[in-house]
């Protein structure tokens, strides 16, 4: 064979090594999770930049984590969400979601996971779900909220969180917009080279969540969305056992519910209203 032959082969071992060597150094040092979430530490706007007023609150999860958030209540509201947020920035960076939900005539409870925004702690998957749990008993419990009036609204890992919290507690109704099947199935689209075993603590199955819910679901996905397929929407809608309802989008991971804000915001009216 050629020396040509040979110097495209090493190159292409040193290509390789060069790409992967970084993959190696996170596995053995333990540092998936920095490689999972994307969070802000300094929370620079609140709901009064948009003229809401707003209670911020405190509380704290089964493992003593402190969590922070904020309650934005609307006059004569029947139905109260409860927010969970993607996995990049905190609450601070959410304030047209919050704007939408409060022109729906909705009460909002919106809280930062451990790790993000003013939360104490670091951001894992029993985590995550420890603050979801908090949240929902903070929520019911403490501020006196029917469990049977509270939305469970999650966009993106916000929808995998949303969807093991609806298995295990008694909530009105579930939203899940721009969600994955499991972070595995979403880790295979983007990185197909990335072995299974690394996201073995990072599992997000919110398909196997959803089949243990029993409440109306609502699923939000775009066709265009760059970052987690259609396909899972569409899964996640087929796997829903109850009464459930799809809106589709038109617009990006991160934007297609603004592009497509009067087509959301009338489903997402029209699937409360229409909640037996």
């Amino acid at each position: 064979m050629s020396t040509c032959f040979f110097e495209a082969a090493a190159m292409k071992e040193k290509i390789l090594f060069i790409c992967l060597f970084p993959l190696a150094a996170l596995l053995l040092s333990g540092c998936v999770a920095e490689m999972v979430y994307h969070p802000a530490s300094g929370v620079e706007q609140s709901p009064a930049d948009i003229g809401l007023s707003y209670e911020k609150l405190r509380f704290r999860t089964s493992d003593g984590v402190a969590l922070s958030g904020w309650w934005v209540p609307a006059a004569g509201a029947e139905k109260t969400v409860l927010f969970f947020h993607g996995n990049a920035g905190n609450i601070g960076g959410r304030l047209d979601t919050i704007r939408i939900i409060r022109s729906m005539g909705l009460n909002l409870f919106i809280f930062d996971y451990r790790g993000f925004g003013e939360s104490e702690g670091s951001p894992s998957k029993n985590g995550l779900y420890r603050d979801a749990d908090a949240a929902f008993g903070f929520l019911t419990e403490q501020m006196g909220i029917s469990p049977g009036s509270v939305v469970l609204w999650g966009r993106s890992l916000g929808g995998a969180v949303a969807a093991q919290c609806a298995a295990r507690h008694p909530a009105g109704m579930l939203i899940l917009e721009s969600t994955f099947t499991s972070m595995k199935d979403a880790a295979d689209d983007l990185f197909f080279w990335v072995p299974g075993f690394v996201l073995r603590n990072h599992a997000y199955e919110t398909l196997r969540y959803l089949e243990k819910v029993d409440i109306p679901t609502l699923v939000i996905h775009s066709p265009d969305d760059e970052v987690i397929d259609f396909s899972h929407g569409r899964r996640l809608y087929e796997a829903a056992p109850g009464q459930k309802s799809f809106i589709e989008l038109q617009g990006s991971h991160n934007y297609g519910f603004l592009r497509s804000e009067d087509v959301y915001v009338a489903g997402i009216l029209q699937f409360i209203a229409n909640v037996r």
